[in-house]
């Protein structure tokens, strides 16, 4: 019961950090209209902040995942926390793009830490049977930040500007600081059920991760889900605030945005990491490619609801925010079913680096270039619209309108890369049993080994 109660202790501040992570890194798009409006910004220059952080926290991430395999994991995560929300906050202070790009670049390296030390600390505080849950319940995190960053993020900058918004989300995280330093580190591998101890393979971490085929189709797969997450987290209040509230005010209409992207980006996916992982675990007992299975089909429902929303007409916000919303939502099954797939394919001793390289392809070739490519496409159909003309020979209603129209043919690409998830999920869903079985024999085998089950019994005595 008492390491029941710790395990949770866990989670719940897991949870709480992991919902200011995502808190803090989609202030700029619950906020972005007003920077624009005040830097006079491009959609490319918009997207680049948001590629400035991935571009950074997926490098750093790496170096960070191999030091979660080999340190105290609590530590790293508690500095990680701090450093982030001393950033967000000092983003409130940036005078002109340049530093608040660096700034977000700072937020980056602090985020960094989150994913791996956290994965790596519920993979050894859950057995296998529960821990789609228990990553469905952290992933929760997601949705509930992003929902909250939208509302609070949207209605601070509306009411005392933009700035205040950064200072405002600074100050959570340093409570969660403090509490992570009360979590008790968990042993290595202390709830499979072939328990190795501290046990390794021999040879290099990396390759040793990128020699298991589901992990390529895994990594495949987190690019094109985050391209497509993050262009919507981006753009999602941009695009409302052109598209569908063209005839208010930039506060009102950055409000209003807000609370609307609250519902369609954020409270919507708390269901589907719910019920993705709930169903995931409950298939998974008759098929041991089941959570990939609930994944792929999960997004093939999402990408024809996204791209019926986009077909909405102006102003229809209710029909747009509904067949949104529902995509988004089954989206959200994607985290609680591929993240625990990987701890299912995935040495104990390894954990935080594979998370560590399937977040630096997830950021790299996803996050960061959702944000800007859905920038350039945006910026290159604003062009087409317009017929080439100058800015400076075109009204502000033309500018509206025409950018309005370049966001919405630029959010298409999200149903169109939704179609080829569904197939990378579905070819990860037929290497994933094999994998499963061939780790499986590799521990049992390392835990029969003499020597390793006695010392097993000492550390756990311990």
């Amino acid at each position: 019961m008492k390491d029941r109660a710790v395990a949770y202790y866990a989670l719940a501040v897991l949870f709480a950090i992991n919902t200011m992570n995502f808190f803090d890194r989609q202030i700029l798009g619950a906020i972005a209209e007003p920077i624009r409006a005040e830097w006079g910004l491009s959609d490319s220059a918009l997207g680049a902040l948001g590629t400035a952080f991935t571009l950074l926290y997926a490098v750093v991430g790496v170096p960070l995942g191999r030091m979660t395999d080999r340190s105290v994991r609590t530590r790293i995560l508690a500095a990680g926390v701090f450093v982030w929300s001393v950033m967000t906050a000092a983003s409130g202070l940036a005078r002109n793009y340049a530093q608040l790009f660096a700034l977000r670049l700072g937020v980056g390296v602090g985020e960094a830490a989150c994913a791996p030390a956290a994965s790596s600390l519920i993979g050894d505080l859950f057995p296998a049977r529960t821990r789609a849950k228990a990553i469905a319940i952290f992933m929760m995190g997601l949705p509930i930040g992003i929902a909250l960053s939208y509302a609070v993020s949207g209605t601070v900058a509306h009411k005392y500007g933009w700035r205040a918004a950064f200072f405002v989300a600074g100050v959570p995280g340093l409570i969660c600081t403090l509490a992570v330093i009360f979590v008790r580190e968990p042993k290595r591998g202390a709830t499979e059920v072939h328990n190795i101890g501290g046990q390794k393979r021999a040879g290099s971490p990396y390759k040793l991760v990128l020699s298991i085929p589901t992990m390529w189709w895994l990594i495949a797969s987190g690019a094109l889900h985050n391209f497509n997450m993050y262009a919507i987290g981006s753009f999602l209040s941009p695009f409302l605030t052109r598209y569908h509230y063209a005839d208010m005010a930039l506060g009102e209409a950055t409000r209003q945005a807000g609370i609307v992207s609250m519902f369609v980006n954020g409270l919507s996916g708390i269901p589907g990491l719910l019920l993705g992982g709930i169903i995931g675990d409950a298939i998974m007992k008759r098929r041991a490619n089941g959570r990939l299975l609930v994944g792929a089909v999960a997004i093939l429902i999402s990408a024809p609801l996204n791209y019926f929303a986009l077909g909405r007409p102006p102003g229809d916000v209710f029909g747009f925010a509904m067949l949104m919303g529902l995509g988004v939502a089954v989206m959200y099954a994607y985290y609680s079913t591929v993240y625990s797939t990987i701890q299912d394919v995935i040495e104990p001793s390894l954990r935080g680096t594979a998370m560590a390289l399937y977040f630096f392809a997830m950021y790299v070739l996803g996050a960061s270039l959702g944000p800007v490519g859905t920038g350039f496409l945006s910026d290159y159909y604003f062009t087409q619209a317009s017929g080439g003309k100058a800015l400076e020979l075109m009204t502000a209603q033309e500018i509206a309108l025409y950018r309005a129209e370049g966001l919405h043919s630029a959010m298409y690409v999200i149903p169109v890369l939704g179609a080829l998830l569904t197939l990378v999920l579905f070819a990860g869903s037929r290497t994933v049993t094999k994998d499963m079985e061939k780790l499986q024999r590799w521990m049992k085998e390392s835990a029969d080994k003499p020597g390793i089950a006695e010392a097993v019994k000492v550390e756990a005595a311990k």
